[in-house]
C-alpha cells in the first residue's frame, strides 16, 4: 500500500485499521496508561497500517499538540445539575467524561452568560471559551449566533445533537431519529393502525424536526392518516379529545411526560392504553416522570453521544473539518401499542 500525494491523516490510519482516531493517536503517543485499554491485537493493527503507508505525524500538528493545555470544555446552554434535568444530561456526561479521560484529558464546565429571562450564551465581553483546545456543545438547543461565530474564528468545537448550517457546516454527533420513528409506525400500521397522529412541537431543535418528519414520511406512503397536534395552549383532556374524536388509534408522543399526562387523562375517561389507544414514546425523558407506564418507542443512545462527541473533537483538534454523524436509536418494545380495535 503507497501513499498518495495527499498527506495521510490519523483519519485515514484509523479506517485502515477499523478504529477510532483516538486509539491511533493513544498508539502514535505511546501512552502508558492507555496500555490496558488497547488490546495487543488492535495495536498491532494500527501500527501494521501506519508501518504499511510509511505514514509520519505532521511535525507541526505535533508540536501543536504539545502545545496544548489538554482541557476539553463543556458548554452547557441548559443547567444540567442539580435540577430534574440532570437525569437527561447524565449519561451525556458520563459519555464525555469516561473519553475525556481515556484520551488525558480535563474537562472544563462552562456555563457563559445570560441576560436577565434569556438563554445562555457562550460569547460576551470575558468570554473564556479559548480557555480549553476545543469545546463540546451540549443542549437541545444551540444559540445560532454561537455556532456563526465559533465556526467564522476556527474555533474548535463538536455539538451532542444534529445541528443545521450556521454559515458553514456545524460539526456534530446526533441520534439517528428518522428511522426510528418511522420503524416505529410501521409496527404500528402492520397491526391495523389506520389513523395516526404525532402530538409535539415538530419544530424547534432540529431533534423535534427530525422526529416530525420522520413520522410524515412514513405514514405518506402507505397512505395512513396522521395529524399533527402541537401541544402548546392545550390540556391532556384537550388533546384526548382531539384524538378520540379524529379516530385516533395510536399516538406517537414527542416528549414522554406528554405521553403519560394523556395516558393519565385517558385513564379517567375510561379509554384503555394500549387496548383503545395505543401510546408510543418518540425517545427519553427530558425530566423525570413519577410514572410506572413502559412505552413502547426507543432509547437516544445518549453516553455514546457523548463519547463520540469527544472522539470527534480531537479529530477537530489534529484535521479541523466539520466531522457529522448521527448515532442508532435502540427500540424499545414496551407495552403500550397493541392491534388496532375494530
Amino acid at each position: 500500500m503507497t501513499a498518495t500525494s495527499r498527506r495521510l491523516t490519523q483519519q485515514d490510519i484509523a479506517r485502515m485499521a477499523g478504529v477510532s482516531q483516538t486509539t491511533v493517536s493513544l498508539v502514535l503517543n505511546s501512552r502508558t496508561d492507555a496500555d490496558t485499554r488497547i488490546s495487543p491485537e488492535t495495536r498491532e493493527r494500527v501500527l501494521r497500517a501506519i508501518s504499511e503507508t510509511g505514514y509520519v505525524a505532521d511535525p507541526v500538528a505535533r508540536r501543536l499538540a504539545e502545545r496544548r493545555n489538554r482541557i476539553l470544555g463543556v458548554f452547557t446552554y441548559e443547567v444540567v445539575f442539580p435540577t430534574s434535568s440532570a437525569d437527561f444530561y447524565h449519561p451525556f456526561l458520563l459519555g464525555i467524561e469516561e473519553c475525556a479521560e481515556q484520551i488525558g484529558c480535563d474537562l472544563l464546565l462552562f456555563t457563559g452568560s445570560r441576560a436577565p429571562g434569556a438563554r445562555r450564551r457562550i460569547f460576551n465581553a470575558e468570554s473564556r471559551v479559548r480557555l480549553a483546545d476545543g469545546c463540546v456543545l451540549l443542549g437541545r438547543t444551540v444559540d445560532r449566533d454561537d455556532l456563526a461565530r465559533l465556526l467564522s474564528e476556527g474555533i474548535p468545537f463538536v455539538s451532542v445533537g444534529r445541528r443545521d448550517d450556521a454559515g458553514a457546516p456545524v460539526p456534530y454527533v446526533g441520534a439517528d431519529y428518522l428511522p426510528a420513528v418511522r420503524a416505529l409506525v410501521e409496527r404500528a400500521v402492520k397491526l391495523g393502525h389506520r389513523r395516526t397522529a404525532y402530538v409535539g412541537a415538530g419544530t424547534g431543535a432540529e431533534s423535534r424536526a427530525d422526529r416530525l418528519r420522520g413520522f410524515r414520511e412514513a405514514v405518506d406512503p402507505v397512505g395512513v392518516d396522521g395529524i399533527h397536534l402541537p401541544v402548546t395552549g392545550r390540556t391532556p383532556d384537550d388533546l384526548l379529545g382531539d384524538l378520540t374524536g379524529a379516530g385516533v388509534t395510536a399516538v406517537f408522543v414527542e416528549e414522554w411526560a406528554d405521553g403519560v399526562a394523556i395516558a393519565r387523562a385517558a385513564g379517567e375517561r375510561g379509554v384503555t392504553v394500549p387496548g383503545d389507544l395505543s401510546i408510543l414514546a418518540l425517545g427519553t425523558p427530558t425530566r423525570p416522570v413519577r410514572d410506572d407506564i413502559d412505552f413502547t418507542g426507543f432509547r437516544i443512545p445518549r453516553r455514546e453521544m457523548g463519547r463520540r462527541a469527544v472522539e470527534l473533537l480531537t479529530g477537530v483538534l489534529e484535521n479541523g473539518g466539520a466531522p457529522q454523524e448521527l448515532l442508532p436509536c435502540e427500540l424499545v418494545d414496551g407495552a403500550t401499542l397493541a392491534p388496532a380495535g375494530d
